[in-house]
């Protein structure tokens, strides 16, 4: 049962990289883009570049929880790699149970009161030409933490499913 479980957030998690990954080629093609317009025609967009930093943020943000199943979060790895596979899967779900979801729960829930701020004073760019809507781009903040919450879960199960099968 649990591995089942577990193939349900691996896929969340490779649906999720694979929206990143095209955010990620939106972001290069913007810059591209930008530059192109800045260097070759003198001519630069406030909005494009302001785009560049919405891209790159949602890439960051949601990407937390996609290392999560590449294995590409930071840990002690000159200790850790000459661990057994069960040693492993312990600290992996204590680091996950004691640093990422309390962190993610934190970050979550505190920054309602950010995002609301932008929502109801309706915040746009301070620059001319600028994006309008920031609060969007803030709401996504609580949401990539909630999602790094929901991929925590799974990250644990598959640790789980390592001890299970190491005994």
């Amino acid at each position: 049962m649990l591995k089942k479980i577990e193939i349900f957030f691996d896929k969340f998690n490779i649906i999720l990289g694979k929206i990143l990954a095209f955010i990620l080629i939106l972001m290069i093609l913007n810059v591209f883009y930008d530059v192109v317009m800045r260097y070759f025609f003198h001519n630069s967009s406030v909005g494009m570049q302001e785009l560049e930093w919405h891209l790159f943020s949602l890439v960051i943000l949601f990407g937390m929880s996609y290392s999560l199943l590449e294995e590409g979060h930071v840990r002690v790895d000159f200790v850790y790699e000459n661990l057994s596979k069960r040693k492993k899967a312990y600290i992996n779900i204590f680091g996950t149970l004691f640093f990422i979801v309390p962190l993610a729960i934190l970050v979550a829930f505190g920054s309602f009161e950010f995002v609301n701020d932008a929502y109801i004073s309706n915040e746009i760019s301070e620059d001319p030409g600028g994006l309008h809507y920031r609060w969007i781009i803030k709401s996504m903040i609580p949401i990539a933490f909630f999602t790094l919450i929901f991929t925590s879960i799974g990250y644990m199960i598959k640790n789980i499913n390592i001890i299970k099968e190491a005994t």
